[in-house]
């Protein structure tokens, strides 16, 4: 997460080791220098994702087309150049980082508060410098990657320090990311994302040994220097005083500077003076008020050493620490051969949060766009709650005859303080007969286990009865209608109108470029349809959790965003629908929707009576109505949208079809 300030002093008091560079330049030279290996970049992808969302609209649930087709032409700059990227994304929250993580989700969620404040004041996106990600950003751009083909890796600790260690390790021309720890690692250069421009392949790289030379330091002092001024390891809280002390003996002082940059100058004089020993950092922990745990600079200077790297500040012969998180990791999982599994496939970004359950049980969740004011809407975390409860009983609780231990869960949403995690008890899906231990759903083979992945996965989300129906849909659609149902059956204020503007959404996505979803254009935003997309496209982190658990019934790809949702055009849908319009309108004047549209809405409302959910119609009109008030219903819109089930069947010429289409009669006005 990087050193406060940073990145900010090196560009403006040591401009120096801000040097121009052309990527493909270098990758020419390694080319000669290293004939037998091609050119290759790591990147930090969590540091990168900001930069890397470049589409407008951003709040309304992220328009994944357009980003999918950024990442291509991202990745297609450097193929031409004949450079390989290899990218790393966080796989874990190590523990000594959580109190850092916790402080940043609560300061997002004040900001998410004011943009929806923004939203309802102004029924418009707020401007660039109130950009938050789209919900799930990373996760999908995990899985956009590697279907784009790229080499794509999840850790098994912090990102930062396995990007350093294959940086150096695999003799990458640099790493390119947005992270100022990368100046503090012995690796290769550091580029930045943030300067880069993709036409010209030029960014700024930033050089170690020039800022050494600004500090009077040396690259050994680095690790040190960057304790000192307070990172994941050691709290800035903790420094004051040793800043202040710094501060009044340093001779560099610059009133032009502010507070930071003059603390980071005295800290850095300080250093250059003390020497390079383990008993010098020993007196520096014993000058510090660093409590009950006198070791954290030690392991904080640690943290920096790459495999195979020494520091004069600790002596060789002790053991190193920094893998010692990955020692505890069959807890939870006592079969070596589903460990070895699940593992693998965390790695190489083929699973989603199952290695991280089987581990340590224990998993997080970052903050979505949810309107803390609406109380009509819980927490996506709750809603989808139950659902994670039955993916943990079929992680954990498959071939055991014991108690299913408890899971620890890091989730994000109004009224949890995140002091500690929430211990959650896994429940176990109903299922006939028992569910299938993990075994059996990751290695067996056969047309019955095939039938036993789905049933096992729609039973997580309490669908397993409408099976057949779902199984005759087209897969990414057949994911869509499960979701869809399952949100409708756990958010009871979830309305007719939410139900049509969502199978609209489905069904008019179909065949629409990036090109075409770019160019909608919004009159206005809503702050409930904000909401619901977020919490939709969280839904769908969960599809890929429970796919990963019960052996992938589905493809990956079929669960992806790209595939089911654009944010924009579900603020169409969801505005037209709410104001009462015709089903024509709806549907973009295309009657050969009209079927479909009754089939999947049809389904949907079936597998919701099926658990005595009863979808009701509240219009909202051109705004979001608060508490139970309601508006007139408008019986044009319940003519239009008449209820009655037609058996789904998807055709490979046709797209959706009946299996016996009846005769229906012409309800476009």
């Amino acid at each position: 997460m990087g050193i406060k300030g940073l990145q900010g002093f090196v560009a403006r008091v040591c401009p120096d080791a801000c040097r121009t560079v052309d990527l493909r330049e270098m990758a020419e030279k390694h080319r000669i220098d290293h004939p037998d290996s091609p050119p290759v970049i790591v990147v930090d992808a969590m540091s990168c994702v900001r930069y890397w969302y470049t589409p407008e609209s951003w709040v309304s649930g992220g328009q994944w087309r357009e980003y999918l087709a950024n990442l291509e032409d991202f990745i297609k700059a450097f193929m031409a150049a004949g450079i390989k990227l290899v990218f790393y994304f966080d796989g874990v929250v190590e523990e000594k980082k959580r109190d850092e993580w916790i402080k940043r989700r609560l300061q997002n969620r004040k900001e998410i508060a004011r943009i929806f404040q923004f939203i309802k004041t102004h029924r418009k996106q707020p401007g660039r410098g109130m950009f938050v990600v789209p919900s799930a950003l990373p996760t999908f751009t995990r899985f956009a990657l590697k279907s784009l083909g790229q080499k794509t890796v999840c850790t098994l600790q912090e990102a930062d320090f396995e990007v350093a260690a294959y940086g150096l390790q695999q003799n990458c021309i640099g790493i390119l990311g947005q992270d100022s720890d990368y100046l503090i690692y012995n690796t290769c250069p550091y580029f930045s994302i943030e300067k880069l421009c993709l036409d010209r392949l030029v960014t700024v790289m930033y050089s170690r040994e020039d800022l050494c030379h600004a500090l009077g330091l040396s690259l050994t002092h680095l690790p040190l220097f960057a304790c000192l001024l307070g990172n994941d390891v050691v709290p800035e809280s903790l420094l004051e005083g040793f800043w202040h002390k710094c501060l009044v003996t340093s001779p560099h002082k610059n009133n032009s500077y502010n507070r930071r940059a003059n603390v980071l100058l005295a800290v850095a004089h300080y250093i250059s003076k003390v020497p390079c020993s383990y008993n010098s950092l020993k007196h520096l922990e014993e000058m510090l008020p660093l409590g009950s745990d006198k070791t954290l600079l030690y392991r904080g200077v640690e943290s920096y050493l790459l495999p195979g790297q020494q520091s004069p500040w600790i002596p060789p012969n002790l053991t190193s620490c920094q893998m010692l998180s990955l020692q505890e990791q069959t807890d939870m999982c006592q079969d070596k051969e589903i460990f070895r599994l699940a593992k693998e496939q965390h790695i190489q970004s083929e699973n989603y949060a199952i290695f991280n359950i089987l581990s340590n049980g224990e998993i997080e969740c970052s903050n979505s766009l949810e309107d803390d004011c609406d109380t009509e809407i819980p927490g996506q975390a709750l809603i989808y709650r139950p659902a994670r409860q039955h993916i943990y009983s079929v992680l954990l609780e498959s071939g055991t005859g014991g108690t299913c231990p408890l899971v620890k869960e890091w989730f994000v949403y109004f009224g949890n303080p995140l002091q500690q995690p929430e211990l959650i008890q896994p429940i176990k899906p109903s299922i006939p007969g028992g569910t299938p231990n993990l075994k059996t759903l990751w290695f067996a083979k056969g047309p019955d286990v095939e039938k036993q992945r789905y049933s096992t996965f729609l039973a997580c989300f309490h669908l397993q009865e409408g099976m057949e129906l779902l199984q005759a849909l087209e897969a990414p659609v057949a994911a869509f209608c499960c979701l869809l149902a399952y949100l409708i059956m756990q958010v009871s204020s979830l309305s007719l109108e939410d139900l049509h503007a969502f199978v609209a959404l489905i069904l008019c996505l179909r065949g629409k470029s990036a090109a075409q979803l770019a160019g909608l254009q919004l009159a206005q935003v809503d702050s409930r349809a904000v909401h619901l997309g977020a919490v939709f496209v969280r839904g769908l982190t969960t599809l890929l959790m429970a796919n990963s658990a019960c052996g992938f019934p589905f493809r990956m790809d079929d669960l992806m965003p790209w595939e089911v949702f654009d944010g924009k055009l579900f603020q169409e849908k969801y505005q037209q629908s709410h104001r009462g319009c015709s089903l024509e309108e709806l549907l973009e004047g295309n009657d050969s929707l009209y079927t479909p549209f009754q089939n999947l809405k049809s389904l949907i409302c079936k597998a919701c009576m099926a658990k005595k959910r009863k979808i009701q119609s509240r219009p909202r009109g051109n705004g979001f109505i608060p508490g139970t008030q309601q508006r007139e219903f408008n019986p044009r819109f319940q003519q239009a949208h008449r209820s009655y089930f037609v058996p789904p069947y998807y055709n490979q010429t046709r797209g959706y079809l009946s299996r016996n289409p009846q005769p229906q009669e012409q309800v476009f006005q």
